[in-house]
């Protein structure tokens, strides 16, 4: 994968160079310390410097046009006009965060009213002078009908710079997601009209490319699996899973060799997520395979290859947005409500997300997988203790909006089904929860990562040109 590439520019204003001695190498000390904080692994920053007048505008939304940014940031250093702004972003056809920082939390009253040069006073003046054309740019923008977004505060504010990176960690998933292999395997659970997707609509909101693999081709890929890679596999299992004593070993090869021709198929399409669903009725290889595919989904998800079942695409991209933020990203739709307790118990069948499982995955045997063909092995876990995040990528009759909640992952008892499953307290409570995310019109499913990462989500919707709606 790419580094994701970090336009960089300062304004300011040439008269005022000749007219107060000091003031352009200060203000571009300024541009320097943030693109020297911009930088970071992954990160690539394209720094233009101080930009300050109309002519050296035209040059740099040029050079950001070769250099081919994600994200633009515009350092407001001091006044400038706003015509040193529109061409750069204009060209450069980019989202842009206007970072309004002064130096210092506030000017020193007392020594610069003690100045004697009143030229000197303006110079101090004009360095802590950044809100000053802010809304100048922003009435330029929205008269140009481009996106921007804001971060105010100092060079040195924390909260300011927390802003800033949740900004540059949005960027980053959304050149994640741009440049997503998402594999679709099978077809739709028939009748669930909800998770029916409109794959062209997804690529368009987020980009990327859909893949469609041939369960066939995975049953090829399984019957050329070696016992060695089997023993090894299984052996593997062991090491990650917490295998139940009444796991057979029949069993565990059996999903062993699945196991190792999923991570085939997932190498030869390069895929970073997949959904798939496939009964297999009629064809004993087929069957074999997809009943013995939950281990192998989970290895694959908790490496970063997420995967949804039911041929949940829009929650495969929910789980990989999530996962490409860091927060893992786990298949979950609601089991019960616990209403004495104010809960809400969430999880699924199928794969889940061992990184953040609260101790170790357990894997049991199930005679039946309920509304499914076939039986085998299944994973049974919770994820941490702590924040979670629940998020939804719904499909509405406008396009796509991302449906977001926070909410804590307790203790307690829950179904030891052979399934993912979970406890989740919100801060407004289980009935209300229910009914506001309800409101929204998701599908079933939705993804649950660790952390809570609401605002962060909305920076990548704001990025994506998405509607976010935060429930809690």
């Amino acid at each position: 994968m790419s580094n994701l590439r970090v336009g960089l520019f300062g304004i300011g204003l040439d008269a005022y160079w000749p007219q107060f001695a000091g003031l352009e190498p200060r203000l571009k000390e300024y541009v320097q310390r943030v693109a020297k904080r911009l930088g970071r692994p992954g990160v690539e920053v394209v720094n233009l410097g101080l930009i300050d007048n109309p002519e050296k505008a035209a040059v740099a939304g040029h050079d950001f046009r070769r250099a081919d940014v994600d994200l633009i940031f515009l350092h407001v250093t001091t006044y400038a006009l706003s015509s040193t702004v529109l061409p750069v972003v204009r060209r450069a056809k980019t989202p842009v965060v206007v970072l309004n920082l002064s130096p210092g939390d506030a000017i020193d009253y007392a020594s610069f009213n003690a100045m004697s040069d009143r030229g000197k006073m303006t110079g101090e003046w004009l360095a802590y002078c950044q809100a000053c054309p802010v809304p100048e740019i922003a009435n330029v923008f929205r008269r140009s009908g481009i996106p921007f977004f804001q971060v105010t505060g100092t060079l040195d504010d924390e909260a300011a710079w927390n802003e800033i990176d949740g900004w540059v960690q949005a960027a980053q998933v959304a050149h994640v997601m741009e440049g997503n292999r998402l594999g679709v395997m099978g077809h739709y659970y028939c009748g669930m009209l909800d998770v029916y997707s409109d794959l062209t609509l997804q690529l368009v909101k987020f980009g990327g490319h859909i893949e469609i693999v041939e369960v066939d081709e995975l049953s090829a890929l399984r019957a050329d699996v070696g016992a060695a890679e089997v023993s090894d596999r299984v052996a593997h299992f062991f090491d990650v899973f917490d295998v139940q004593p009444d796991c057979s070993r029949e069993e565990l090869e059996r999903a062993a060799r699945t196991s190792v021709a999923l991570d085939r198929l997932a190498g030869n399409h390069a895929l970073g997520s997949m959904a798939y669903y496939y009964a297999g009725t009629g064809n004993p290889a087929n069957e074999d395979t997809i009943s013995s595919i939950i281990l192998g989904t989970s290895l694959l998800t908790a490496r970063g290859i997420p995967v949804a079942g039911e041929c949940e695409v829009k929650n495969a991209q929910a789980m990989k947005i999530l996962d490409a933020f860091g927060a893992g990203g786990s298949f979950t739709e609601y089991y019960a409500t616990d209403y004495k307790a104010d809960i809400v118990i969430m999880g699924h069948d199928g794969p889940g997300h061992l990184a953040i499982a609260e101790g170790k995955t357990k894997v049991r045997p199930l005679g039946v997988f309920h509304g499914k063909v076939g039986r085998g092995l299944s994973v049974e876990m919770s994820v941490k203790r702590g924040p979670v995040t629940l998020l939804s990528v719904v499909e509405t009759a406008g396009g796509i909006k991302l449906l977001i909640a926070e909410a804590e992952s307790v203790p307690g008892p829950i179904l030891e089904i052979g399934n993912t499953n979970s406890r989740y307290r919100f801060s407004i409570g289980a009935r209300r929860f229910i009914h506001d995310w309800n409101a929204q019109g998701p599908a079933h499913h939705c993804a649950i990562g660790v952390g809570h990462i609401a605002g962060k989500l909305e920076k990548l919707a704001a990025l994506l040109g998405l509607e976010a709606v935060r429930v809690c």
